[in-house]
């Protein structure tokens, strides 16, 4: 069995905007890469040939992150093929923003589902891999909804506030097997996801913002690999806010 000897990168959500980017800079740092999408299998087609012309190797499935046999079936096919992951990147997010008073349980329930149990199934499943490797990070995705939400976000915003609750509690666990957890809480960025919202206030949230200019996914995307740099082991436990000043506008 011919297991990577370069370092091995999962990246959840991975087709489109923040997860893409993740996916393509973990790539040119010389990752080999695995990711998983909910649908769209022209996007992870189209992926896969990106990542391959940077010299990766990619394993890709299409699941619901939620599900728990889909992410046991899934590292399995990762441990087959890579048998290790340095890096696992919980990025696959949903919104379903609504008044609290007339939201139906059903979107509360896809809402957590997909932005807490998906990165909880995850990352136990990704300390297999690592905590006998004694090494590895895992850097999830939250968002400036976690600490500064506009009306209608209740369930989005307390799915990201446990998120980055989440990362503080493991990395407690896991530091002393050499394994650190930090958390990316992008701002307004520039994607497919926030497109209504930025039709409708793109100039209002720029003039709140000390930048002035809205972020791009490949501004998350260097933020990730700064943290997964083994230079910066000091660096867990932490949320790392990355916002363009919008938070104190």
């Amino acid at each position: 069995m011919n297991h990577s000897t370069k370092p091995v990168a999962l990246i959840t959500g991975a087709t489109r905007g923040i997860g893409r980017a993740i996916a393509l800079e973990a790539a040119a740092k010389g990752y080999d890469i695995a990711f998983c999408y909910r649908s769209s299998q022209a996007h992870a087609d189209s992926l896969r040939q990106e990542l391959e012309a940077k010299g990766a190797a990619v394993v890709a499935q299409a699941l619901d992150i939620s599900n728990e046999a889909d992410v046991e079936q899934f590292f399995g096919a990762i441990d087959e093929v890579y048998g290790r992951i340095d890096l696992l990147v919980n990025n696959a997010g949903q919104t379903k923003d609504g008044l609290l008073a007339t939201m139906p349980l059903s979107d509360m329930r896809q809402v957590l589902n997909t932005n807490v149990i998906g990165p909880l199934l995850f990352s136990r499943a990704a300390l297999k891999l690592m905590l006998p490797a004694r090494s590895g990070n895992i850097v999830n995705i939250s968002s400036i909804s976690a600490t500064k939400p506009n009306k209608g976000q209740t369930q989005y915003a307390a799915s990201k506030g446990a998120v980055e609750a989440f990362t503080r509690a493991l990395a407690v666990e896991v530091a002393s097997k050499g394994i650190r957890v930090n958390c990316v809480a992008p701002g307004v960025i520039k994607t497919d996801m926030a497109g209504a919202l930025l039709e409708q206030y793109e100039q209002a949230i720029k003039k709140r913002m000390l930048a002035k200019q809205l972020g791009t996914p490949e501004d998350i995307a260097r933020m990730v690999m700064f943290i997964a740099d083994p230079a910066n082991h000091y660096i867990s436990g932490e949320i790392l806010h990355v916002n363009g000043g919008l938070v104190l506008g």
